[in-house]
């Protein structure tokens, strides 16, 4: 409940360890760099200790490894979603890979939320179009591209009302315009009543969505940053004399 007795609309207010329920201790690190995986991971050791709220659109970034998929999946699932994504409703499972983390997490609702969500994850994608088409009337997604496959998901339904909904890398198969329609859908997302967004991108394109809270990802933990400080960002210098960066790779 916010301040003021009012109800607060976000479906999920904040993340932070779970301290009962039979966690195994011993494979959460206090500080970063100690345990096995993913604990090891400083931004999963730093979500544990501090515990992390989001905001009506949240973004994580960073390199590969960083956590960004592994934070994302793990609250997907602490909120009911499978770990190969679709609807709170959607079990389908082709290769168990995610980690325990989920089990490690406590998610703090919203008083009078949403409870409706949907998890859409590049690397998974192609199987949950299979799991869709086999299970029920829908479109036959196999006959699309990945980007229109990835359209006929985002502009039924299941993304209409409020809910969590979230984005493991979804600028997979996008192009440079579509990736600005998702910004669009992204702003008209965070701006309704009820409904809360939690991505993880390496676009600077949909990480520039206004009004996010920008969480990066290192080495060092994650901490909220601005878009124009982001390293990803830095890079767009190489758009400007790529045969100069190409230069010091080929040397």
């Amino acid at each position: 409940m916010a301040a003021g007795g009012v109800l607060d609309p976000r479906p999920v207010v904040r993340v932070e360890r779970q301290r009962d329920g039979g966690v195994d201790e011993r494979a959460e690190p206090v500080s970063a760099g100690a345990g096995r995986w993913p604990y090891s991971i400083p931004a999963v050791a730093q979500l544990l200790r501090e515990g992390l709220e989001l905001d009506d659109l949240t973004v994580l970034v960073g390199e590969n490894g960083a956590g960004k998929s592994t934070i994302v999946e793990a609250v997907a699932m602490a909120y009911g979603l499978g770990a190969e994504g679709g609807s709170v409703n959607g079990r389908d499972v082709t290769w168990e890979s995610e980690s325990p983390l989920h089990d490690s997490l406590r998610l703090v609702r919203g008083g009078g939320a949403p409870k409706w969500g949907y998890f859409l994850r590049a690397e998974t994608m192609h199987g949950m179009f299979t799991y869709l088409q086999s299970s029920g009337p829908e479109q036959d997604f196999h006959s699309r591209s990945h980007g229109e496959a990835f359209w006929d998901i985002v502009t039924t339904s299941r993304f209409s009302g409020g809910g969590l909904f979230v984005l493991d890398e979804p600028e997979a198969g996008l192009s440079f315009d579509a990736q600005l329609r998702l910004v669009a859908l992204l702003l008209e997302l965070a701006d309704r009543r009820g409904a809360q967004v939690l991505m993880a991108t390496h676009s600077p394109i949909l990480a520039s969505v206004p009004g996010a809270a920008v969480y990066e990802l290192s080495d060092a933990g994650m901490h909220r940053t601005r878009w124009e400080d982001l390293a990803m960002v830095d890079h767009r210098r190489y758009l400007d004399a790529p045969e100069r960066y190409l230069r010091h790779l080929l040397e």
